[in-house]
């Protein structure tokens, strides 16, 4: 649920983040629960130990499904405020709309900005075909299911790129991403369906043409049959990604949050993926959930030989293997 904080404590070009309000963990530092967190966020529970810190933003840093606000969060949002701090949220619940968060907003001399919020439809686009003209490799992280790390991956990608020479830009697709500061993209689930393609179109072309990069890496969203939402068809077929890097959880058997629901496996999305858009899946991104610490790398080798391609824990092991691919593609 909380996984926009996790990606915030991981990177953000947006905010300086001083800690992390929750109560359930005080005390604690960030880096203790999040792999790859920087190391001196601490956990506090209480807004007054915040005090010294001198925030000036409360983010949500929750990514629940649905994107509502839970009712017990509303009086730490509205005694954030009484506390001169602005609000940023990514859910699907507008803050900024609801009365009482208005009023005392107002009151305080605060702003609410909710980052989900779709432009009006007069400045959306349809999709042209331009994205025939983008001249970089481009390069989809993609998923067999929801909450796999597939914007965390396609982060440590592009960083690891630009690493070794390789000019390398990132392509956003949902509210994490914007609040982690990345420059161009879109979020693709608060746009009308219509305009999904165009945008997604118009985000790579811009980034194509003012940034000039070798390489698009494009952050992925759910998965292509995930019942809650397929956005990785919006993906393939309007940024056509020449390459794509599937993120799997070997030991996951149903769609997060939904257990009725038998996965896919990478396979299936492969053989989809290949024949169905002509992109070549050149890598695997392990997520190693429900496996020994001790297994991890085994579980890897032995997916490396059933599928022929390069596989990796983008958190533990790094990312070598997928900038390799890259490079041979």
């Amino acid at each position: 649920i909380g996984k926009s904080a996790h990606g915030l404590v991981r990177h953000t070009d947006r905010y300086e983040v001083v800690a992390i309000l929750d109560s359930t963990i005080a005390g604690s530092m960030a880096s203790d629960f999040v792999p790859g967190a920087r190391e001196d966020i601490p956990i506090i529970g209480t807004l007054d130990e915040a005090a010294d810190l001198a925030p000036q933003y409360l983010v949500i840093g929750l990514a629940p499904e649905g994107g509502r606000l839970p009712a017990a969060y509303r009086a730490t949002v509205i005694e954030a405020m009484q506390r001169g701090m602005n609000i940023d949220s990514g859910l699907h619940d507008f803050l900024s709309e609801d009365a009482e968060f208005a009023r005392v907003a107002a009151s305080s001399g605060v702003t609410i900005r909710d980052v989900r919020k779709p432009p009006p439809r007069s400045e959306l686009q349809f999709f042209s075909g331009e994205i025939n003209d983008v001249r970089a490799k481009r390069i989809a992280v993609l998923g067999t299911d929801c909450a796999l790390g597939k914007r965390t991956t396609a982060l440590l990608l592009v960083q690891a790129l630009s690493g070794v020479g390789t000019r390398a830009e990132l392509i956003g697709t949902g509210q994490t991403s914007w609040l982690q500061g990345v420059r161009y993209g879109i979020l693709l689930d608060s746009l009308v369906n219509d305009f999904v393609g165009g945008e997604l179109e118009r985000a790579v072309v811009l980034a194509d043409r003012q940034e000039s990069p070798d390489v698009i890496v494009i952050e992925g969203q759910s998965s292509l049959t995930h019942p809650g939402g397929s956005g990785g068809f919006e993906i393939l077929g309007s940024a056509k990604p020449q390459g794509v890097i599937l993120a799997h959880a070997p030991t996951r058997r149903t769609y997060a949050g939904y257990e009725d629901f038998p996965m896919a496996p990478p396979e299936a999305h492969i053989e989809t993926i290949e024949s169905l858009f002509g992109s070549r899946v050149i890598a695997l991104a392990v997520n190693p959930e429900g496996i020994e610490e001790d297994r991890v790398s085994t579980v890897i080798v032995e997916m490396e030989k059933k599928y022929g391609i390069p596989c990796c824990d983008p958190l533990t092991q790094g990312v070598d293997k997928l900038v390799a691919a890259v490079h041979a593609l």
